[in-house]
């Protein structure tokens, strides 16, 4: 089995040919990449608290309404240049769903939702219309969770960045403990660099939280227990990724 994979990750760089890749490592990219097939869900963050292990260890985790999520989109190469499944989560009011959404979700033959998220492949094969709940996640397995941190507006440099500040209140300061200090541009250039850390708008980002172990699964509330914090307020939208 192993011969027939090594055909596949095949290098047409010459010079990789002096590098021996091990046959653990090329045996998990093949897995990876040929028989693993990674599947998600939509979720909202309900919030944190903690469980205990079989060793008596606390371990602060995050409770995530996962799904149902709904098919509404196959994405095709032949079609659209690409394979991915769209789903759907959270039902949104007629009322507030435009006419261009509205054939969509009538072409799927769902009601209308709120959150659409494109998930590239899935373990099986699906349809329009089919339910996708927290029944694809597994106690013990591993996931990746998506979603925008919380906002925080314009801060200074000591919350953004975490600058230390000027020093002590003596020799003369006042009013600058908290100040970003000498920008380090003079006569030349003349100007502030690029990327420059300053004051400016905090939090609002799209962050990936990798590697978070599925602790619970309540396939009836439709929840599941992760260990560790994710990004977000409580009832933001989140991506849960196997």
């Amino acid at each position: 089995m192993f011969d027939s994979y090594k055909n596949v990750c095949t290098f047409a760089v010459p010079y990789w040919e002096k590098y021996v890749l091990s046959e653990a490592l090329l045996l998990r990219w093949t897995l990876i990449n040929l028989i693993y097939n990674m599947s998600g869900i939509i979720g909202k963050k309900v919030g944190m608290t903690s469980l205990f292990d079989a060793e008596g260890k606390n371990i602060p985790c995050t409770v995530i309404e996962a799904g149902p999520c709904v098919v509404t989109q196959i994405r095709t190469v032949e079609k659209d240049g690409y394979a991915a499944v769209q789903l759907g989560y959270d039902d949104a009011k007629e009322k507030n769903t435009t006419a261009p959404l509205k054939g969509h979700f009538a072409k799927a033959g769902v009601t209308p939702k709120r959150k659409l998220v494109e998930f590239k492949t899935f373990e099986d094969e699906k349809q329009l219309g089919d339910i996708v709940d927290v029944t694809i996640f597994a106690e013990g397995e591993y996931v990746d969770v998506v979603g925008t941190s919380k906002g925080k507006g314009f801060q200074g440099v000591m919350k953004r960045h975490g600058f230390g500040g000027v020093g002590g209140a003596t020799h003369g300061q006042h009013n600058r403990l908290r100040a970003p200090g000498s920008l380090g541009a003079s006569s030349w250039p003349s100007r502030v660099f690029k990327g420059m850390r300053m004051a400016g708008r905090t939090g609002g980002d799209r962050v990936k939280v990798q590697n978070l172990q599925v602790l619970k699964v309540y396939a009836e509330q439709n929840l599941i227990v992760v260990s560790g914090s994710i990004p977000g307020a409580k009832g933001s939208y989140v991506i849960v990724d196997k």
